[in-house]
């Protein structure tokens, strides 16, 4: 048996120092060589799979949002057409509805699901309806219907996008797990033959990959704010940017969702402490216009919570229409709630803004009572304390509080800034705003 393993050995090839050198070293490359190409495969699916979500699920929640928009556009026209009987609100009406069936049939050409049929029927049926409405042959309860089946059905293909991506996340999630067992398992083997290099290889790319696996995960619980924190300029980076990017957009959407004042859809009080933060840390003046709306209490207890409901629906309207004439692009309106609004705009914008509010609320407010009422000027009905009273025809007060850079330190002081003068402008007879211009001490 000695013998036989001898003669075995004798057989065996010598390597000299320069081969077995050049054998470790080309075993290296091999294996790091296996471990990059694998890594980057890897990286590189789960770099197309966020390439599609940004590319087609972010732009089919983009489009849902623009439906729902457009559909809430329709739905104020034809409310206006119902009450004022006016031609033109069905040409605005018509050109929002061209707009509708536009988006609608570019979603169904790059949305391939059964969710989109439904969304066609029911604005199908929601036309016919809006049509009796423009004929005079409407049906009020058959209208209202279809609004909230359109509505609902935008609903179902936003929730069943954002369960897709979801699906997408988590396969990206196994990619990047399977991706990260055998990229270490390769470099680990080329560890032990080039420590040095190897290492280095591990460090860089492991790193990144956790990084990028734990924003996966803080995507998928809810925290679109996180950042991975990888500056590369590669497939990684790319990457990285594309989850960033992703999350955004995902908090954009969530947030519009989720804080949209369902009476106005306008954006409520999360959005507006956002952006009054985000003005604050500007070196730029502003100007925050606090609107409210007098004698609401006394219309409610007269007409009903629903005319009263009408009148704020409408009063967002116009706030929101006077802001988009009269103020710059980044100016921003939001619901407070009841019949509290903001106007944050430029600071040389708030003057034609209010102005031009307090024109359009003036004109419409009266089509809100009976020719009786106005006739009178004036409502009975009872005060706070139960007190009867006599209530003029309802107007609006704006006060305006200019924000300039260290005068203010968060949202809260601005509004309590605007509070001050609120009810000295409240307390005026008819619509009128009041400029504060007082620096805050500190």
């Amino acid at each position: 048996m000695v013998n036989q393993l001898m003669k075995i050995k004798s057989f065996s090839p010598k390597l000299t120092l320069v081969q077995r050198l050049v054998a470790g070293y080309a075993a290296m490359a091999f294996f790091t060589a296996a471990a990059i190409a694998f890594a980057i495969i890897g990286l590189f699916s789960v770099h197309n799979i966020a390439t599609e979500i940004a590319r087609k699920d972010l732009a089919i929640l983009n489009a849902t949002s623009k439906l729902r928009e457009t559909m809430q556009a329709q739905e104020r026209y034809a409310a206006k057409y119902q009450i004022l009987k006016s031609p033109e609100f069905t040409d605005m009406f018509r050109g929002r509805e061209l707009e509708f069936l536009d988006l609608l049939q570019k979603l169904a050409k790059s949305r391939q699901q059964p969710d989109v049929d439904p969304l066609i029927k029911s604005y199908e049926e929601y036309r016919i309806n809006a049509d009796r409405l423009f004929s005079g042959n409407d049906n009020p309860e058959a209208l209202k219907s279809s609004t909230a089946q359109v509505f609902n059905a935008i609903d179902l293909i936003y929730n069943n996008t954002k369960d897709q991506l979801r699906v997408k996340l988590e396969a990206a999630d196994e990619k990047e797990k399977f991706t990260i067992a055998w990229t270490i398992a390769l470099s680990f083997t080329g560890f032990a033959l080039a420590m040095a290099v190897a290492s280095l290889f591990i460090y860089n790319v492991s790193t990144a990959i956790r990084r990028l696996k734990t924003a996966t995960h803080k995507i998928a619980e809810g925290d679109f704010d996180y950042d991975p924190k990888i500056k590369a300029d590669d497939e990684i980076g790319e990457l990285a940017r594309d989850f960033i990017n992703m999350a955004a957009r995902l908090k954009v959407l969530e947030q519009m969702s989720l804080d949209a004042s369902p009476l106005t859809r306008l954006p409520g009080n999360i959005a507006i402490e956002g952006i009054l933060n985000k003005r604050l840390q500007e070196d730029v003046p502003f100007a925050v216009c606090y609107a409210d709306l007098d004698n609401l209490k006394a219309y409610n207890d007269h007409y009903g919570y629903i005319k009263a409901s009408e009148v704020i629906k409408k009063a967002g309207e116009i706030i929101y229409e006077a802001v988009k004439a009269k103020a710059e692009d980044s100016a921003f309106v939001g619901h407070i709630g009841g019949d509290d609004f903001v106007m944050v705009v430029a600071m040389e914008n708030s003057v034609p803004v209010c102005e031009a509010v307090i024109k359009m609320f003036d004109e419409e407010i009266r089509n809100h009572y009976t020719p009786e009422d106005l006739a009178r000027g004036a409502i009975d009905a009872m005060d706070r304390y139960g007190v009867p009273r006599t209530f003029p025809i309802m107007t609006i007060s704006i006060a305006i509080t200019i924000c300039r850079k260290g005068e203010f330190d968060s949202a809260v002081a601005i509004a309590k800034a605007a509070a001050e003068i609120k009810d000295y402008v409240k307390s005026m007879p008819g619509s009128n705003y009041l400029i504060n211009r007082r620096k805050v001490k500190r």
